[in-house]
């Protein structure tokens, strides 16, 4: 944990401060049974009144300002903790913004979830118990023993007695627990996966009539959570019954050996009363030592797990910095040049080649077509050229640059992507566009609209481009959803735009429009992946793919007399038209 209290140098001050005025507060709680015992022995049984006022006036007065202290305390534990949190949930969000999709497959977008949310706020918490605790509770156990030897040094010895009896109780409490507590992360870890996974499948889960397995699987793990919490807080409740029952014995046995003691005149009344309030002073502050071990250790368990995200190293490093401030870095408006030389490509290291000895030339402005059988390469192909995956042999290059030294900020600017699932976020129609371009306009916004074919369902909107877009864009159509993203990638108005299957929810009419309208856009190169041929049979060059390897390349009349693969995908859509 201490290398994420980096994050926490904003707060040095209120780190600092914290636990000082935690320790004024207990400096004054260890006075108050000694100004008890006088006012007991000096002021009560003496009969003198002066002594009484003053000792309940001076005891008053170390509970008010213990208490204004306690709350600076508390005030800046907030502060501090709350802080940290904030600064160290933003490094991680950035981190993982940098992550390549190999790395972020590698961590998986559910514990990323929980590593950000359960994780931090364990960490969270850990500070504010830093502050606020380790100072206060180890003095009060160490200050109490050392006023009761002040008091009498034979009274001292029995706290020392009864000391190591709770440590050996407090050691077998934490050692049974803290197993469980990290069993139990490891099943709550679980069940947000299943919770996220039930919510971002829900439509696939009742369309498959999913519902009863998914709640028998949820109730298993929960069930499972469930079982291990109560061993370990069946565990934690032994400490509290077992401290009072030690904290009594302990009293009972000063007031035996006391007895004797004050009828000798060896100790008063009032010192033995000081006496048992150091006793509870003592023990209660071990049962927050006991607590506070139980939360560094989950804490611990969460930094580790936020450190390595943090301390992984990003794939996407500026290797070369004296290209990308030249010309060569300014987008060509007439398209972007795509290279690729005998390139394999794994997704990793114990997968087979998703893509092997792939060799092409894609000229600026030209568009291309991909196509080929589900699972042969085609999204692979597009991935690589975005810089998302590095290439395991061969050569990338993105106008005669290698693909692996562009810094990520000068790639997006030249690359315009609409992935196969269109994905739309919360917010107006104009706002999901403008992150293809951030201060584009509504003249801007309805150019891409016209393009995309989406213009007219978005004039038929009540508030046209104001209208809001549930999560997911759930309150639109796949069509609508689909149109939508094509125009936020046309707005950007990049090089080179990549189409990833993402006609698929359109009619062939609707189709033929869209493509014309690229087409008297001069959009510069553009690369439709499709299984329809007729949405890239007028492409400049196709490539066909077959199980990660480029069979072909050519254009429609001449792979339609010379490839056989593409050919049989000709065929088969012959076939589903006439069937039709």
């Amino acid at each position: 944990m201490t290398k994420l209290l980096i994050h926490a140098k904003k707060y040095r001050k209120q780190i600092f401060l914290g636990p000082f005025f935690k320790f004024l507060e207990a400096v004054f709680e260890l006075f108050l049974p000694l100004l008890m015992a006088r006012l007991v022995d000096e002021g009560i049984n003496a009969h003198n009144p002066t002594v009484i006022w003053q000792m309940m006036g001076l005891m008053v007065l170390l509970s008010v300002v213990g208490l204004g202290c306690a709350v600076i305390c508390q005030y800046y534990s907030s502060i501090a903790s709350q802080g940290f949190g904030t600064e160290l949930r933003n490094q991680l969000m950035k981190k993982i913004n940098q992550l390549s999709f190999s790395q972020l497959n590698q961590f998986g977008t559910d514990s990323l979830i929980t590593r950000s949310t359960n994780d931090i706020n364990q960490l969270q918490l850990a500070l504010a118990m830093l502050i606020r605790l380790v100072v206060r509770a180890p003095f009060l156990s160490i200050g109490a023993v050392v006023m009761a030897f002040s008091i009498d040094w034979q009274a001292g010895l029995l706290f020392l007695l009864i000391l190591p009896v709770f440590c050996l109780l407090l050691f077998v409490i934490i050692r049974g627990s803290v197993p469980l507590y990290k069993k139990a992360q490891k099943l709550l870890d679980k069940v947000n996966q299943l919770v996220e996974q039930n919510l971002s499948g829900v439509r696939v889960i009742r369309a498959y009539a999913g519902e009863n397995r998914e709640e028998h699987q949820f109730a298993n793990s929960t069930e499972d959570l469930a079982n291990v919490s109560k061993r370990v807080n069946n565990l934690s409740a032994i400490l509290t019954p077992a401290t009072t029952l030690i904290l009594n014995l302990g009293i009972l046995a000063l007031f035996a050996q006391g007895a004797p003691w004050v009828n000798s005149g060896r100790l008063a009344q009032g010192e033995v009363l000081a006496l048992v309030n150091y006793m509870n002073q003592m023990l209660l502050a071990l049962i927050v030592v006991s607590n506070l071990v139980v939360i560094f250790t989950r804490a611990a368990a969460s930094a580790q797990r936020v450190n390595e995200v943090l301390a992984t190293e990003t794939v996407n490093t500026l290797n070369n910095v004296s290209w990308y401030v030249s010309d060569e870095a300014t987008p060509d408006a007439k398209g972007t040049k795509i290279q690729f030389d005998q390139v394999d490509f794994r997704y990793g290291t114990n997968y087979g080649l998703a893509l092997e000895d792939i060799s092409f030339t894609i000229e600026p402005g030209m568009t291309v077509g991909i196509t080929g059988a589900t699972g042969s390469g085609k999204t692979t192909l597009t991935q690589l050229m975005a810089g998302f995956y590095p290439v395991t042999r061969g050569d990338l290059f993105i106008d005669q640059v290698p693909v692996n030294e562009y810094p990520p900020q000068i790639l997006v600017e030249k690359i315009a992507q609409v992935p196969q699932k269109a994905v739309l976020f919360s917010g107006t129609i104009k706002e999901n566009l403008q992150w293809g371009k951030a201060d584009a306009t509504d003249k801007e916004c309805w150019q891409a609209l016209e393009i995309a074919q989406a213009a007219d369902f978005v004039r038929a909107l009540p508030e046209q481009l104001e209208t809001m877009i549930f999560e997911g864009g759930h309150n639109l159509s796949g069509g609508q959803r689909q149109r939508l993203t094509i125009a936020r990638a046309l707005i950007k108005k990049a090089p080179l735009l990549i189409l990833d299957d993402s006609l698929s929810a359109l009619d062939y009419q609707t189709d033929l429009h869209l493509r014309q309208g690229l087409q008297q856009a001069k959009t510069g190169t553009v690369i439709i992946i499709s299984q329809r041929i007729s949405s890239i049979q007028n492409a400049d060059l196709i490539l066909v793919m077959a199980e990660g390897r480029l069979v072909a390349q050519g254009r429609h009349q001449d792979l339609a007399v010379n490839s056989p693969t593409y050919q049989a995908i000709l065929a088969s859509q012959k076939e589903g038209v006439a069937n039709d």
